[in-house]
């Protein structure tokens, strides 16, 4: 694409697609960390909006010609983008609690270590269950599911347009409680079994009190948490596997709850 050789209609279309697509890509959690240099998202975000260009062509009417349009253009984009990047980020979050979860069980609430996409400290079992996700979901194609209804988006919303009515916020609070059920559903095998290790632990303290069990139990308990926390990566799959099948769907209903 020649971009001095676009008319005005057509260049402000691209502009249009260039502000949807740098946005979304800025907020989506595994193409906006910080962990990609910032030359490297500039260069993925121009060549997926030359792309784009090519399949979807925003009428150039809906480009602003004052500062309260422009500035109304990049809320209504914002937002847009905030609901869309929710639906992943919520997703991997549920990850990092389970394995917060775990290792709160196993002892591990002191080593943590630097997130280097939130720049937070984070358990060490939540970063690597995080990190596989994040593999899964690229193995099993989620992304190209991504820029595909990044690509339907703009037939269904319109850029600079955005909606929130009472099915978005309905359908937002349900994705955002089902962290908790992710969470404990990967964390569950880990937790049960630490559990009643401890409390076998407390059983033989009393029927055995020569024994130092804090000696005993601590090293016993890392060892029971990392081999069902294997078992839980196991579960992550299955988990992953489940929502990268209705990611396409579920982005589809709410991007027509925001055009509605």
């Amino acid at each position: 694409m020649e971009i001095l050789s676009l008319s005005p209609g057509e260049f402000k279309s691209f502009l249009l697609i260039l502000l949807r697509v740098s946005i979304v890509m800025f907020m989506f959690p595994v193409f906006g960390t910080s962990m990609l240099p910032k030359l490297a998202k500039a260069g993925l975000t121009l060549t997926i909006s030359i792309i784009l260009f090519a399949v979807v062509r925003p009428d150039p009417v809906l480009f602003p010609d004052t500062l309260i349009g422009c500035l109304r253009l990049i809320l209504c984009e914002v937002m847009f983008s905030l609901v869309i990047s929710l639906t992943v980020r919520l997703f991997f979050t549920a990850v990092q609690l389970g394995g917060q979860l775990v290792g709160f069980q196993m002892g591990f609430a002191i080593a943590n270590i630097l997130d280097p996409e939130s720049g937070v400290q984070g358990s060490i079992l939540s970063q690597a269950g995080y990190l596989l996700a994040v593999v899964i979901f690229l193995l099993l194609d989620g992304h190209h599911l991504f820029l595909r209804a990044l690509a339907d988006s703009f037939s269904v919303v319109r850029v600079g347009e955005f909606g929130f009515s009472d099915g978005l916020f309905h359908q937002m609070l349900k994705i955002s409680g089902d962290i908790f059920v992710l969470a404990v559903k990967l964390a569950a095998p880990a937790i049960a079994s630490l559990l009643l290790t401890s409390a076998a632990f407390g059983i033989i303290a009393k029927v055995v009190p020569q024994i130092n069990i804090l000696i005993v139990a601590f090293p016993l308990q890392i060892v029971v948490g990392l081999f069902f926390f294997g078992f839980s990566l196991e579960i992550l799959l299955h988990l992953t596997k489940l929502y990268v099948g209705g990611f396409g769907h579920m982005l589809a209903i709410l991007m027509r709850l925001m055009g509605a």
